[in-house]
């Protein structure tokens, strides 16, 4: 028997905000802005170059298998690119992933081998084809009129393509010729290693040139004509669009002029456009490297874990976070600050950015599966607020869980809710259970049970397959019913 108390409140259940344009901007670079995602540029004319269709880029390096959220900001500023008709290109830096950028780094990166690197660069053109083909589906829900048939293709490329076959004279002859030692050196990614007791390898010194001609191979055969990326590649975006300038004004491949077959036309320029780092409160960097990655493979960081911390946001950072890492307009993020500002303590802010950002980088199903362990674990306290939830979700939120056990339908036909306690461990034995009963200590679906020999068929939920024990305040078990 279930004591349903008085004060126990119902739970809505889970809806979307209604719909609204995407943006007060026609320009996307406009856009980026008013969202808090331009560091810095390399010409004002970018706006009016945004005005018309282009290809622009933003390379990620294959350190590691899984992207995390502090690759994200970036990602999502080519997402706003593609959702505005523009043609974004996700790069890939296979053969760069072999050197190692040195900026933001005080040591040289550990050279991977061929086998961690192949499986890098595997997980990560992988993961960018699931952002942006989720990201687009986000952008569905959330922006009316979009249409998805109208949007260019979003294709990854491999600067491996470009290097492969090509000789160190070649590149020498191509590209170093171009390249200023005293403007390298100014670098402030290579000047704070050369000022480092640890120096600075040629090898490292190098990578600004490699990243400098992949901007400029996607300019001659992909018609780029902007690099996006984190406010630390600025050396390396500035390189790229130096090296554009003087080879289209100057000597082409073999000493001949570079005319528009090459270049694309000259009197098209390049530009760069950086992106703030995305920081917590504390001003320390979200990376795999400051030991507090947050991956965006559900592998290593699930659709609860991501979800949880978000929820954690601080209040001075959440606004900010709702601009850059979801597609909800600006006015309905500032009714929300409003609203929070209001009821600080119910954290609608945190959680609507936790949904958001789970959605976009898991899906819907994903969010389903946070939401739902959420509910179970830290949510209001009635059965009400967990059947809004399938069989399914409950499965997938808890499937590597052991505190959710699977036990045949039959095996617990007639079984008292004191021996369901038991067999999923909640409890150590039956007289443990009555106790708790007793004191009111035990829950079945989040309501306090009268009875130890109260049966609970019928009183599942998760299309009747699931049935919640807690004991206390945090101890949960689950029992899943399979046919």
């Amino acid at each position: 028997m279930l004591c349903r108390a008085p004060w126990l409140r119902r739970v809505p259940r889970l809806c979307r905000a209604p719909g609204a344009p995407r943006s007060i901007h026609t320009n996307v670079v406009e856009t980026l802005r008013s969202r808090h995602f331009v560091q810095a540029v390399t010409s004002e004319e970018i706006v009016a170059r945004a005005q018309r269709p282009v290809a622009v880029y933003c390379g990620v390096d294959p350190t590691a298998e899984s992207l995390h959220v502090g690759n994200m900001v970036a990602l999502m500023g080519l997402l706003h690119f593609h959702l505005a008709g523009h043609r974004a290109i996700p790069l890939v830096g296979s053969a760069t992933g072999m050197i190692g950028d040195p900026s933001g780094r005080s040591t040289e990166r550990v050279a991977l081998d061929q086998d961690v690197l192949a499986r890098n660069i595997a997980g990560i053109e992988a993961q960018l084809k699931r952002f942006f083909r989720r990201g687009t589906d986000y952008a569905l829900r959330r922006i009316p009129g979009l249409d998805a048939s109208a949007l260019q293709d979003v294709e990854v490329l491999h600067n491996a393509m470009w290097y492969r076959g090509m000789g160190v004279l070649d590149f020498l002859g191509d590209v170093g010729r171009h390249a200023r030692i005293g403007t390298m050196l100014a670098r402030d990614s290579v000047r704070t290693r050369l000022q480092s007791p640890q120096g600075i390898s040629f090898t490292e010194f190098s990578y600004q040139l490699l990243q400098a001609y992949d901007f400029w191979h996607l300019y001659c055969h992909h018609g780029c004509r902007i690099q996006l990326g984190g406010s630390d590649q600025w050396g390396n975006i500035v390189a790229g669009t130096d090296l554009i300038h003087r080879m289209t004004c100057g000597a082409g491949r073999d000493g001949e002029p570079a005319g528009p077959a090459q270049t694309g036309g000259a009197a098209d320029p390049a530009f760069g456009l950086t992106i703030p780092l995305l920081t917590t409160a504390s001003g320390e960097k979200f990376g795999k490297s400051a030991g507090n990655a947050i991956w965006l493979d559900e592998a290593r960081t699930s659709p609860f874990d991501i979800y949880q911390f978000l929820v954690k946001t601080a209040d001075s950072d959440v606004e900010r976070l709702l601009g850059i890492l979801t597609l909800l307009p600006l006015p309905q993020i500032r009714q929300t600050m409003e609203e929070h500002g209001r009821a600080p303590d119910r954290f609608g802010a945190q959680k609507l950015l936790a949904a958001e950002v789970t959605e976009l980088v898991h899906g819907e199903a994903g969010l389903r599966q946070a939401l739902c362990a959420t509910e179970v674990l830290f949510g209001a306290r009635t059965s009400d607020a967990l059947r809004q939830f399938t069989g399914q979700d409950f499965g997938s939120a808890f499937a590597q869980d052991s505190r959710m056990v699977s036990v045949g339908r039959a095996a617990v036909a007639g079984m008292t809710v004191s021996d369901i306690a038991v067999l999923v461990g909640a409890c150590k034995s039956k007289s443990e259970a009555a106790r708790l009963v007793r004191s009111g200590g035990l829950y079945w679906n989040n309501e306090p049970v009268c009875d130890s020999k109260w049966i609970p068929s019928g009183s599942f939920v998760g299309d009747g397959t699931i049935g919640v024990i807690r004991t206390g305040k945090t101890n949960y078990r689950l029992l899943r019913l399979v046919d």
